[in-house]
């Protein structure tokens, strides 16, 4: 089954390619019947019986993907899955977020794949909506990094922004980060800046940097966006003081929850945080059928 036009709606509007969802959706059951049936479900589920069946929060947090998992039930053989809650909401232990009526093997086989998926970008949502907590009032943004899940990048930015974050570039081509290794292939933090302007004169440039000094260098010569790599708090207030707002700065490196808000306070503009999606728990959410009359 192809994904409906309004389902196809609904992920465009949240920013999401269907197509790529739809193929996502293919791959995890191809992937979970491995060219074969769900031998359970058709052993135990008479055929043609139908079933209701509830998304439950079993734990409190920040929800995002509910089209994502539609998506997974909709190829399965379940459409019209009917949303609860909006992707963003904090939801608490017992909430229902989804309700799907349909065919009850096709259910059972489109409950993991969705589940999966629904679970880790609500991990991704309700870790970045705790960073975003923690440094309300200091003007400075959560943005996550490219440490994503192959294949799950766009899901997974998508995810962050439910829960508060901003997003870095979604790829190597749509803006440039000057890192260390750049650096030293073009014999300087200097040469390697000014090579990119020039090669790419339109494509937003970012510049690491792992001294005040390199950051003096960089801003002076036109940076406007440093990445401040593995910085003491102390050393952050200088860089801020040294800047004068001339370029925008991003701490990197060595963040922890505990020391978000003494970093934003600094007066950098963002946090990069790599761990809100390669390191988010699952948010616990499971898939109840309904007792049948």
């Amino acid at each position: 089954m192809t994904l409906s036009a309004e389902l196809g709606a609904r992920l465009r509007a949240a920013g999401l390619d269907p197509a790529s969802v739809e193929s996502l959706a293919r791959a995890a059951l191809a992937e979970d019947l491995a060219g074969g049936v769900d031998v359970t479900g058709v052993a135990t589920v008479p055929q043609g019986q139908q079933s209701t069946a509830d998304y439950v929060a079993r734990a409190d947090g920040v929800v995002a993907g509910l089209a994502v998992a539609a998506a997974v039930l909709e190829v399965a053989g379940v459409p019209g899955a009917q949303q609860r809650v909006e992707d963003g909401s904090t939801v608490v232990r017992g909430d229902r977020l989804m309700t799907a009526t349909g065919p009850t093997r096709d259910l059972l086989v489109g409950e993991r794949s969705s589940l999966n998926l629904l679970g880790h970008l609500s991990g991704v949502a309700s870790l970045t909506r705790r960073w975003v907590d923690a440094v309300e009032g200091t003007g400075a943004r959560i943005r996550d990094t490219r440490k994503t899940t192959p294949g799950l990048r766009a899901l997974e930015k998508y995810a962050v922004r439910m829960g508060g974050g901003v997003n870095h570039r979604m790829s190597l081509s749509d803006a440039a980060l000057v890192k260390d290794n750049h650096v030293v292939a073009a014999g300087g933090v200097l040469p390697a800046f000014a090579a990119v302007r020039a090669r790419f004169p339109g494509v937003p440039v970012e510049v690491e940097v792992d001294s005040l000094d390199e950051l003096v260098q960089v801003v002076e010569a036109g940076a406007d966006l440093v990445l401040l790599d593995n910085m003491t708090v102390g050393q952050l207030v200088e860089a801020v003081r040294l800047t004068g707002g001339r370029a925008r700065l991003e701490a990197s490196g060595g963040l922890t929850l505990d020391r978000a808000r003494a970093v934003a306070e600094t007066g950098v503009d963002f946090l990069a945080v790599g761990a809100l999606t390669h390191s988010a728990p699952v948010l616990d959410i499971a898939l109840d059928f309904r007792e049948r009359d």
